[in-house]
């Protein structure tokens, strides 16, 4: 797997439009053919400004800065139950119902992929944007420091006895990025395919419409059974597989950066990040040392709040290392 530009699919045009106007304008010098011509090179230089305004924007986009710069829109979480049993797994099914309220909230949009993992779509401008420059967050930029080990002490209804428990879920936040950037051999893909079960009909539980999608070089193994068709559970499936790539890209690049900037850039999915306290009815962020009340509220969806403190202070805390890290930069090794 590589992270890469690919070839600009305008120049084979643009190379031949040139190849064009070389031999119109070998006519100009025959006076019973030069005005047409001249017509003709007007014509086919008009179709190469334009193709060449269209390559120049596609080579911004698809360079490897643009790519690493760019504000992605679209992005998956993917929840994980960890510690704590069964009272883990419910924890994480609570995780996911309260990002889903507080989309439905903000109209922003959501498509389940499977369990516990859901696509969020489109911008949103519920929350103030701490970046002056920008007025919206896209799913990506509001979800993304959501990333990492949520914990909760809380009393579980199966608990006769009154004890408090600790569980925990890992909560994944993956930016849907574009085909051209992760280069993914088709040799390096393994797909087996199934009965999706479940609701849907016939169509779906009497057809191998399910995939599974193994990476073999990562190991990486991708499940999608939420669609009808086999196609569109594939197109899903490569799509999460690109965005687990890249984070894996992210992380290598961040340990090289250094750990203190990649502990704002990102949380990764082992850091514990927040823990949920019923008993003191208090959210935590370990990060940003933060704490906000009306617990029952937040994990109802009401998390205008405390994404808001949240985005605010990371932003800081984001635009003071990055000023610390550009100081520094001349003198750090380049990675090869």
């Amino acid at each position: 797997m590589t992270i890469a530009m690919q070839d600009n699919p305008y120049q084979t045009q643009i190379d031949e439009l040139n190849s064009k106007i070389d031999e119109s304008t070998a006519l100009l010098s025959d006076p019973e053919m030069a005005a047409l011509a001249q017509d003709e090179i007007s014509r086919l230089s008009k179709e190469r400004e334009v193709l060449q305004s269209a390559a120049e924007e596609y080579q911004t986009q698809s360079s490897p800065d643009a790519e690493a710069d760019k504000r992605y829109t679209n992005c998956t979480i993917e929840i994980r139950a960890g510690a704590g049993g069964d009272e883990a797994k419910i924890w994480g099914a609570d995780l996911l119902r309260m990002y889903l309220r507080y989309a439905e909230t903000i109209n922003l949009k959501y498509e389940v992929i499977d369990d516990l993992v859901v696509k969020f779509k489109g911008k949103t401008t519920a929350i103030d944007q701490p970046d002056p420059e920008k007025s919206f967050f896209t799913a990506y930029e509001l979800l993304q420091y959501e990333s990492g080990v949520h914990r909760v002490q809380r009393v579980p209804e199966t608990e006769s006895q009154g004890r408090i428990h600790t569980s925990t879920a890992s909560v994944a936040v993956l930016p849907e990025v574009s085909a051209n950037a992760v280069t993914i051999r088709d040799e390096d893909l393994d797909w087996q395919f199934m009965r999706a079960g479940g609701a849907g009909g016939q169509s779906v539980n009497k057809t191998s419409s399910a995939v599974r999608l193994t990476h073999v070089p990562s190991g990486l193994v991708i499940v999608s059974r939420q669609e009808r068709k086999q196609a569109q559970n594939r197109q899903i499936a490569l799509e999460l597989l690109r965005s687990q790539l890249w984070e894996i890209e992210e992380e290598k690049k961040l340990s090289v950066i250094g750990n203190a900037r990649a502990a704002i850039g990102r949380a990764r999915r082992a850091e514990k990040i927040r823990t949920y306290n019923f008993p003191q009815n208090r959210v935590t962020d370990h990060r940003t040392k933060q704490s906000w009340h009306n617990l029952s509220l937040i994990l109802d969806g009401t998390l205008t709040t405390l994404l808001t403190d949240l985005q605010q202070e990371m932003y800081s805390l984001q635009v003071a290392t990055e000023s610390d890290f550009g100081t520094d930069s001349a003198s750090t090794p380049q990675a090869t």
